[in-house]
C-alpha cells in the first residue's frame, strides 16, 4: 500500500480522531497529530491543549484568516474556541505533570514493542531539545504515536528503539496509515489494518514482532 504523505497523515489523523471521548483534556504534538483538530467527530467535545500555553484549541485556521498570536508549540497557526484560555508554561505544565490530560499524540522517529519511544534526537543532527514530550508521555493516562509506518523505505516500528529514548515503556497505541497497534503485556498486537493493506504487507513493514488480533478489524475511516 503505497500512499502519498499528504493521504497517509490523512488517514492517520482520522483514526487517532476516533479515540477522542466527550469531556478529555487532549494534547496534539507537533506536526502530523496536529491534524487530528480537524478529524474531531461533530458529536464529540473535548479540549485540546497546547504545551505553550492554551486550552479550547481549535482546528487549522483557513488560509488568509491566520492570526499571528495564535499558534501552537510547533509555531503552526491555529485557532481557539470561544470557551479557551491562555496562560504561561509554568501552568501548561502544572497540567501535563499533574497528570490532567487523558491522550496525548505524538510522532515518532521509532517506537518499538516495548512502548519505548524516540521522538526528539537522531545523532548528529542539530535540534532544539526534548520540549515536552518527556513530560506528556510520563503525565498523560493514555499516549498514542501517530506516525507514517516507514520513512525513506527504513522501518520505524522496531524490536528494540535504536535512537536516543524519549521514554522507556509509555507508548500504549501506535496509529499508521497501515494500521493500528496496541501495547500490551504479550507484546504489540494489531488490532486493525487500513482496507487497502494486508497482514502480509504490514509484517514485512514493521522490524518488531506483531501478534495478530484474532479479532482484526479493518480501519473505520
Amino acid at each position: 500500500m503505497a500512499v502519498e504523505a499528504k493521504l497517509a497523515k490523512e488517514i492517520i489523523a482520522k483514526r487517532v480522531a476516533m479515540e477522542l471521548k466527550n469531556g478529555q483534556l487532549v494534547n496534539l504534538g507537533i506536526g502530523l497529530p496536529t491534524l487530528v483538530a480537524n478529524y474531531i467527530p461533530k458529536d464529540v467535545y473535548v479540549v485540546l491543549q497546547s504545551e505553550n500555553g492554551m486550552v479550547g484549541m481549535g482546528s487549522t485556521p483557513e488560509q488568509g484568516k491566520e492570526d499571528k498570536n495564535i499558534t501552537n508549540a510547533g509555531g503552526q497557526y491555529v485557532t481557539i474556541n470561544s470557551n479557551g484560555a491562555y496562560f504561561d508554561s509554568a501552568f501548561s505544565f502544572s497540567l501535563i505533570r499533574g497528570g490532567h490530560v487523558d491522550i496525548t499524540v505524538l510522532g515518532a522517529l521509532e517506537v518499538d514493542q516495548y512502548g519505548n519511544l524516540s521522538n526528539w534526537i537522531i545523532p548528529g543532527k542539530l535540534v532544539p531539545g526534548m520540549g515536552g514530550a518527556m513530560d506528556l508521555v510520563t503525565g498523560a493516562k493514555k499516549v498514542i504515536v501517530a506516525m507514517q509506518h516507514t520513512a525513506k523505505g527504513d522501518n520505524k516500528i522496531k524490536k528494540n528503539c535504536l535512537l536516543p529514548l524519549t521514554a522507556k515503556g509509555e507508548v500504549d497505541m501506535i496509529v499508521t496509515e497501515l494500521g493500528v497497534m496496541l501495547v500490551t503485556e504479550k507484546g504489540l498486537v494489531l488490532t486493525e489494518i487500513h482496507k487497502d493493506t494486508t497482514v502480509e504487507e504490514v509484517i514485512q513493514l514493521t522490524d518488531a514482532e506483531l501478534i495478530i488480533d484474532e479479532n482484526l478489524k479493518v480501519m473505520n475511516i
